[in-house]
C-alpha cells in the first residue's frame, strides 16, 4: 500500500504550473495489468485521470468505485475522476468516488444545478472539484462554476468514444475558456485541460491555445520511450 503525502485540494494545488502536466488516462492502460502499468508511468505522471460513464450520458460504461479504491492504494499520485453521468446520480457518484480515494472530481456543466451541488459536496468531503464541457456545449456554460473549481476541462471530441480526431473548434474553445477565467479573476487559480483527440500533431496546438494539461491515452501508454515523450511534452510552450 502506498501512502500519499498530500490529498484532495492540497494535492491539486501542488501540481506544477510552469509546464504542461502529464495527466494519464487509465482507460488506455492494460486493464488486466493495471498494477504493472501504474509502476511503468509512476515517474512521469502528475495525476491519474479516470473516466466514469453511466451508459446514459455517454455511449458505454466505464470504471467503478472499487477499482478506484484499488488504484488509490497503489499510487501516491493524485487521482482525477471525470464523472460522465446524468444529473440525478452525479451527487451520489461524487460521494462514492471521493470515498474510494479521488482527490479531484470533475462534473459536467450540463448537469446544471445538480453539478453545482456536486461541486459543493466534493469540497465538503475534503476533495477538489472541476467542471467539464461536452464539445457541443457553449463554453459560457462553465461560468457558474468558475468561482468554485480548480479545473476546467474541454472535450475536443464527442464524449465517451476513443480514437476520434480533434475538432477544429477545440483550440478556439480553449482560448474562449481562458478569457472567461480571466474575466472571473481566476485565470491563475484554475488549470485549463484538454481531453480527446490528443495526438503528437495536436498537442502543440492545444498547448499554444492555453492548455495546461492534456489527457494522455495511447500517446503515452503506446510510446516505448516514455521518458522521451514526456520530455517533449514538458518542453511545449503556450503562445506568447
Amino acid at each position: 500500500m502506498t501512502t500519499k503525502s498530500l490529498c484532495g485540494p492540497a494535492a491539486i494545488a501542488a501540481l506544477p504550473r510552469n509546464r504542461l502536466l502529464g495527466e494519464f488516462s487509465l482507460w488506455s492502460a492494460d486493464l488486466a495489468n493495471m498494477e504493472r502499468d501504474l509502476k511503468r508511468i509512476d515517474a512521469y505522471v502528475d495525476l491519474h485521470h479516470i473516466d466514469v460513464a453511466d451508459a446514459r450520458f455517454t455511449p458505454g460504461f466505464l470504471f467503478f468505485p472499487d477499482l478506484v479504491a484499488r488504484i488509490a492504494r497503489l499510487t501516491a499520485r493524485p487521482i482525477h475522476v471525470h464523472l460522465m453521468v446524468e444529473a440525478e446520480i452525479v451527487e451520489e457518484q461524487t460521494r462514492q468516488f471521493i470515498e474510494a480515494g479521488a482527490d479531484l472530481i470533475s462534473v459536467h456543466a450540463e448537469n446544471g444545478e445538480a453539478g453545482l451541488r456536486a461541486v459543493r459536496l466534493a469540497h465538503a468531503l475534503g476533495a477538489e472539484a472541476g467542471v467539464v464541457l461536452r464539445l457541443e456545449t457553449p463554453v459560457a456554460a462553465v461560468t457558474p462554476f468558475l468561482s468554485q473549481v480548480a479545473f476546467v476541462t474541454l472535450l475536443g471530441t464527442s464524449i465517451g468514444v476513443k480514437g476520434q480526431s480533434l475538432s477544429e473548434r477545440a483550440c478556439d474553445r480553449l482560448i474562449e475558456a481562458r478569457a472567461l477565467m480571466k474575466k472571473a479573476g481566476r485565470e491563475t487559480d484554475i488549470i485549463l485541460a484538454a481531453d480527446g483527440g490528443i495526438r503528437h500533431e495536436t498537442v502543440p496546438h492545444l498547448r499554444a491555445a492555453g492548455a495546461e494539461t492534456v489527457v494522455l491515452g495511447s500517446l503515452a501508454f503506446g510510446d516505448p520511450d516514455l521518458a522521451q515523450r514526456m520530455a517533449w511534452l514538458h518542453g511545449l510552450k503556450v503562445a506568447a
